[in-house]
């Protein structure tokens, strides 16, 4: 699969798998939850508020794949007073659909400037991005399930190789530059990452021993987690490098 640098097994039906799983899981919390409840990982949201959320962003989603659009595409219109749980619903099938007729190579614009404009990256975007609101929604009712050290390892890849272009792209860039290395203890997975004022991060694996400015080093659901923000990040070293890492759990 041209352009992804990530944990070897995963392609796009692994990731359709994890999507499957995942959102059956997130819409049996939503079953549980009163709409009214606050999310305490994503700070003023209800249930209701992420709901919309995810239905958003997978109505956005299924439109790349559907469409092919080869240039960036408005955000859905919200629509005042729909049901959030219908528009979950509809947007679960339809996006479900989608994802399952459109093959990996399919060409379709991405949000990242590290990554091609390949359907895969959807296909890996849609996995985790349902994974963490499930870990949100779950949470919040005290219901846990654990995740896959292998999908966070993939997580943390796509964090790292992909998403951070994507911030520093539309944020501030880091005020300074410096290098990180991130390890997980349960896997055979490194990555070094060197931060530079005003372009992406480069990412590349990571030495034995190598050093850095900062490092993050745990189990891989940790890192992971903590590069969301939803736990504490495993990490020493210089503040800067630490926190240039950590994406808004919000925008998930």
């Amino acid at each position: 699969m041209a352009g992804h640098v990530g944990p070897v097994g995963w392609d796009s039906q692994r990731w359709i798998e994890v999507f499957t799983r995942q959102a059956a899981l997130f819409r049996e919390a939503v079953d549980q939850a009163d709409l009214e409840t606050g999310v305490p990982s994503c700070p003023g949201w209800t249930f209701a508020e992420l709901v919309v959320d995810v239905a958003a962003f997978l109505e956005l989603a299924g439109d790349y794949l559907r469409t092919g659009s080869l240039l960036q595409l408005p955000p859905p219109a919200r629509v005042a007073g729909a049901d959030p749980v219908a528009y979950l619903d509809a947007q679960l099938a339809a996006t479900g659909a989608a994802l399952a007729a459109t093959p990996a190579d399919s060409p379709v614009w991405t949000p990242s400037p590290a990554s091609p404009d390949q359907a895969w990256v959807w296909h890996r975007r849609l996995a985790h991005r349902m994974n963490l609101r499930r870990w949100d929604a779950q949470a919040a009712l005290r219901t846990l399930v654990p995740t896959d050290t292998d999908q966070a390892v993939d997580g943390i890849d796509e964090v790292l190789g992909t998403l951070l272009a994507i911030k520093y792209a539309t944020d501030v860039a880091p005020e300074a530059g410096g290098t990180a290395v991130v390890r997980c203890t349960d896997a055979p997975a490194a990555w070094h990452v060197r931060f530079v004022p005003g372009v992406a991060a480069e990412v590349r694996a990571a030495e034995p021993g190598e050093p850095a400015d900062a490092e993050v080093t745990g189990p891989a659901t940790s890192v992971y987690y903590g590069l969301w923000r939803r736990d504490e990040l495993p990490a020493t070293g210089q503040d800067k490098v630490r926190w240039a890492l950590r994406l808004d759990g919000r925008a998930a």
